[in-house]
């Protein structure tokens, strides 16, 4: 049809081009035919309607500007209404931004009165916030203060947490009127940064404004507000913690030195305020808010080292909460390693630490002795040194002129090893009177061991009735004078070093632990309210509505204890926890986590095993078990289960073997038991469980298996033991003995074949099995060809519908197109015929203009001669 359009198309160009005077029907014929073939073959376009207007996000009655058209241009005038201003940036579309909608106007409704909220859609492709903004997520908020901002809030979408922070912002710094507020705010656990700054002289003194900015900046930089600011207008106030000059800024470090900011090395400004506070920070625990997506946040934390983790409901509107300063309270004791008492840290906030009846005190606070025998370097001599050691922090306190309490077992521990090492200083006393010595810690060069000894023969030191046990337990320590008393009486003696009397352990303390064990731990706090999913994955109860759970996680050496959650989270309790895990030889045993959901069930096949079951059944001494280690997101796992299941199915009659699988991502096994990869398969024979089996590297497949079991059964290995153990007397031919032992062997060998045959008929069920599958295939394949001939079939009919009509339209196209050109044939004839016409009219009117000239020659000729005549 294509061809004879064409054909078509040819001649009336060939005809046109003899016939110029078609030009303009030819221009409106060809006009026409393309319009028709454009329509005739053209498709429908698809037609996208523009996006709806946006509507309010927020609902009218709360407190909310709501820029629901993107109009950022509006937000530069809003914010000059108020100091405070909380913008939201969201997206209609958004989950987090509607279910953060509830947040906002609960805020927005307390707040009102301080705050001014503003929301954006930043979504609406015509508004200005998509144009100027490129957020990657939603929604954000920025809070700004005057002219300071944005600080964004990373924090938990939750009303009490963005009150917390809003609030943060409007009062960025604390007022310190008084001493009591003074010896609050320097005993609270968390760091604190004091500015002295006096309003006398003028309503802003200088540097007022930067301090106020650099308390912004930390909450820019941490939105949990954990660096508190305050300021100080009172000189005799400022006084009291030796603050003299104006405009001076103080950091309160509890154990460390309190520091000043050196305005004379770097500048005065708020970015290098903030910068100096965090890097001279001092912090006992820290609290973890994942946000809640894909963060490495606790992975990072826990890759440091030994941690303990502490998950309490917190609500960050309360004014008190007494669970989290016992926390903070243990926290600061087991840091305090110059075993400051907690009374000192308001006494030198006052500057009374600096009196010297405060240095006595502090002098026979602070010192403990414990009286030990060293004995000489040397094996070959018989005496040893009857040392008083004593632990202090100063050069010039004498031992024996103070009454010291005992020391406890870390403190001398690590007071004895520094002895050991150092024992050469030991042996010039070799004489009955006593001298002392100091020496250095070997752990922390600050603090000085004072050992006063003197040199006793070893049979006094030997004489086990110097001081009975009792009295060693009672007291915790051997006064140095009943060492002079026991060259008077005999009847006393002191123990030796290497006796395990000498140093009781009562004591479950945590002072300044961290700088005694090795086993240091960092302190981290939880929201349960809103981590609650890691303390279940770590072994807390999902069903607990205390919400309460602690716990001792370690990544690098694999150790994870929980505390009793029967026990209460208080400051005794937690000490002992903690004093159990840092001691050498640990009481606490790892704790395993196992799958709570899954239940067993005892007519199933497969038995499912946890934690909890891990013991009754696979390590029951009357059962082969076969345990199969899988994960739920290991594929090669899942494409065993069939296996696994005719694997039951065979040894299902059979009540000596149990095939049983653990999903070992949910459930935490001795170490013993543990495997390092996926799929694991070991098999536990009933009289040897500590001989397990690891399924060599071979095709998990049925036979493979079968094979296996029945190799490492108990049954065949006892009756082999059983064979080897007792070799049997030679049998006399035709004998009873003999007959019953070939019928033995026939026996045997038919039960060869039977399992032959059973295998081979597994084999052949299992080729009949892929029969049908591949048949089953092929007619899901069938089914789909037909299904797809109908499908071509029906476009078949459409298209042949289609030419069809395609084809009476171009036929209709060639008639008119035909009539057209038998038209312009006419035309053609009657322009012919109109041509010799105007030719035969031209004609007669030149002979017509011939005749009038001539007539008109002749009538001048005429009066020519008539005139001449005349003359």
């Amino acid at each position: 049809m294509q061809f004879r359009l064409r054909l078509s198309l040819r001649q009336l160009l060939i005809q046109m081009a003899r016939r110029p005077d078609l030009l303009c029907g030819a221009i409106v014929l060809s006009c026409t035919l393309i319009l028709s073939v454009k329509f005739a073959y053209s498709r429908a376009k698809n037609v996208v309607s523009p996006a709806r207007p946006p509507v309010r996000f927020f609902s009218p009655s709360a407190p909310i500007i709501d820029l629901y058209l993107g109009q950022l241009d509006q937000v530069q005038r809003l914010k000059s209404n108020s100091d405070v201003t909380l913008i939201y940036f969201y997206a209609p579309w958004c989950g987090e931004s509607i279910s953060a909608r509830v947040t906002i106007e609960q805020v927005a409704k307390k707040l009102s009165d301080q705050v001014q909220f503003i929301a954006i859609n930043c979504w609406w492709n015509q508004g200005k916030c998509r144009k100027q903004k490129n957020f990657y997520y939603y929604p954000v908020i920025y809070v700004y203060y005057r002219r300071f901002g944005p600080i964004e809030y990373t924090g938990p979408f939750t009303a009490a947490y963005l009150e917390r922070f809003v609030r943060r912002v409007i009062a960025p710094l604390v007022y310190i009127p008084s001493e009591e507020r003074l010896k609050k705010f320097l005993s609270h656990y968390e760091p604190g940064v004091l500015g002295y700054f006096e309003f006398n002289t003028s309503p802003q003194p200088p540097g007022y404004l930067t301090f106020l900015m650099s308390a912004l900046q930390a909450l820019k930089r941490d939105f949990q507000g954990v660096l508190r600011f305050g300021v100080i207008t009172s000189r005799q106030l400022a006084n009291r913690i030796s603050l003299t000059s104006h405009g001076t800024v103080f950091m309160h470090r509890h154990f460390n030195t309190s520091l000043i900011f050196p305005r004379d090395a770097l500048n005065f400004t708020s970015e290098n305020i903030c910068k100096w506070a965090y890097e001279n920070l001092e912090l006992f625990y820290r609290w973890l808010r994942p946000h809640g997506g894909k963060s490495r946040l606790m992975d990072k934390e826990l890759k440091k080292g030994a941690a303990l983790l502490v998950f309490l409901p917190f609500d960050p509107l309360a004014e008190s909460q007494p669970q989290i300063d016992e926390v903070a309270d243990v926290a600061l004791q087991y840091h305090n390693c110059n075993r400051i008492p907690t009374l000192s840290l308001s006494l030198e906030a006052m500057g009374i630490m600096t009196s010297p009846e405060y240095s006595a005190f502090q002098s026979s606070r602070f010192l403990c002795c414990n009286t030990v025998v060293i004995p000489q370097w040397h094996s070959v001599s018989r005496k040893h040194n009857v040392c008083e050691l004593c632990i202090n922090h100063s050069l010039s306190i004498q031992p024996t002129k103070l009454e010291a309490g005992h020391c406890q077992f870390q403190e001398m521990g690590a007071a004895l090893d520094s002895f050991y090492l150092r024992e050469h200083t030991f042996t010039r006393f070799m004489s009955p009177n006593v001298e002392c010595s100091n020496i250095h810690d070997l752990h922390n060069p600050f603090r000085y061991y004072s050992a006063c000894c003197k040199t006793v023969n070893t049979s006094l030191a030997n004489n086990k009735a110097f001081l009975h046990p009792s009295a060693i337990w009672r007291h915790g320590y051997i006064p140095f004078s009943q060492v002079k008393e026991a060259h008077k009486d005999p009847q006393n003696i002191v123990p030796h070093i290497e006796d395990d009397i000498y140093l009781p352990f009562r004591t479950t303390s945590v002072t300044g632990l961290k700088c005694i064990t090795n086993k240091t731990l960092h302190f981290y706090l939880l929201d349960s309210y809103l981590h609650w999913t890691f303390a279940v994955r770590l072994g807390a109860s999902e069903n607990d509505t205390m919400k309460k759970f602690v716990t001792i996680v370690n990544l690098p050496e694999e150790i994870h204890h929980v505390l009793d959650q029967k026990e209460a989270i208080k400051k005794n309790p937690l000490e002992a926890f903690i004093h159990n895990y840092s001691v050498p030889y640990s009481p606490l045993k790892r704790h395993l986590v196992g799958d709570t959901n899954s239940e067993t069930l005892r007519d199933t096949l497969i038995k499912e095993v946890t934690t909890k079951t891990f013991n009754d059944t696979v390590m029951d001494p009357e059962k082969d078990v076969l345990l199969f280690y899988y994960t739920q997101w290991c594929g090669f796992c899942s494409v065993l289960n069939h296996v696994l299941i005719q694997l039951a199915h065979f040894f299902q009659f059979n009540k000596m073997v149990t095939v049983s699988r653990i999903n070992a991502a949910k459930n935490d096994l001795p170490w013993e038991y543990m495997v390092d990869r996926f799929p694991t398969i070991l098999f536990f024979p009933s009289d040897r469980k500590h001989s397990s089996v690891k399924f060599p590297d071979a095709p998990i497949n049925l036979p493979n298996l079968v094979r296996f079991v029945i190799r490492y059964s108990s049954r065949r290995s006892s009756t082999e033991v059983q064979g080897q153990a007792a070799p049997n007397p030679p049998i006399k031919a035709g004998s009873l003995q003999a007959q019953m032992l070939h019928l033995e062997n026939e026996v045997n060998k038919l039960r060869r074949e039977v399992l032959t045959l059973q295998l081979a008929k597994d084999q052949l069920s299992r080729q009949l099995s892929e029969v049908r599958q591949e048949k089953r295939q092929l007619t899901i394949h069938a089914h789909t060809l037909e299904k797809r001939n109908t499908e071509l079939q029906l476009q078949g009919n459409k298209l042949e519908k289609l030419y069809e009509q395609k084809k009476q339209e171009l036929d209709d196209t060639v008639e008119k197109l035909q009539e057209l050109a038998d038209a312009s044939e006419n035309l053609l004839t009657e322009n012919t015929l109109l041509k010799i016409l105007m030719a035969s009219m031209k004609e007669e009117r030149k002979a017509a203009l011939t005749e009038t000239s001539s007539s008109s020659d002749e009538h001048l000729l005429e009066k020519s001669a008539s005139q001449r005549e005349e003359l």
